[in-house]
């Protein structure tokens, strides 16, 4: 079963999650040097779940940390119509722009060997195997899009957890439910992601 481990490491201080959300407040409120001063509040975050989610790559990956956490902030600063409510609301819209930003590579990658039968996709090893295979994150991606038909939350819990590295309680925050029904919709998901990723 893919178990999509959650590496949190060292996280930032009360304080500082405080801080993060008045910045983004003051984003909101027009304030342009507002992300120059996030940026060095969350860069160690977003760079760590970069080389989380880098290192289940290919060891030749040619998209380094580095370059993912820069490509996913600029597309965040880029992002004018976003308005920002707190730490949870930013890392969930990291996360998606971490997902499209590793996705897109990924297809780019693979684009000449489409058509060439169906991958599949075993949940477990995806998660452990440092040699992940950039076709085999076209396919978590491909079926959370299926699942965000029929159930959205369902698949934004997933996003949010495996490509944005939030808490439960962080995400029950983020989408306005209780925990206990992240957990219920988590495990669903999973089973859903399961069946789909191994059909065939």
């Amino acid at each position: 079963m893919y178990t999509f481990v959650q590496k949190r490491g060292k996280t930032l201080s009360e304080e500082a999650q405080e801080k993060v959300t008045q910045i983004l407040l003051d984003w909101n409120g027009g304030d342009s040097d507002a992300p120059e001063r996030l940026m060095p509040l969350v860069y160690d975050e977003l760079r760590r779940l970069a080389r989380y989610y880098l290192s289940r790559e290919r060891s030749d990956h040619t998209l380094q940390a580095t370059a993912l956490v820069n490509e996913a902030y600029l597309r965040l600063v880029d992002a004018t119509s976003i308005g920002w409510n707190d730490r949870a609301h930013f890392y969930g819209v990291a996360a998606q722009m971490m997902r499209r930003i590793l996705v897109d590579h990924a297809r780019s990658k693979t684009a000449d060997k489409r058509g060439g039968g169906v991958i599949k996709l075993n949940l477990e090893e995806a998660e452990a195997t440092p040699e992940q295979r950039a076709s085999d994150l076209v396919a978590l991606d491909d079926a959370l899009t299926e699942l965000a038909k029929i159930d959205p939350r369902k698949s934004k819990i997933v996003e949010l957890r495996f490509f944005g590295g939030l808490t439960d309680e962080e995400i029950a925050h983020f989408l306005g439910i209780s925990v206990r029904t992240v957990l219920r919709d988590w495990k669903m998901a999973k089973m859903w992601l399961y069946r789909e990723l191994n059909k065939g």
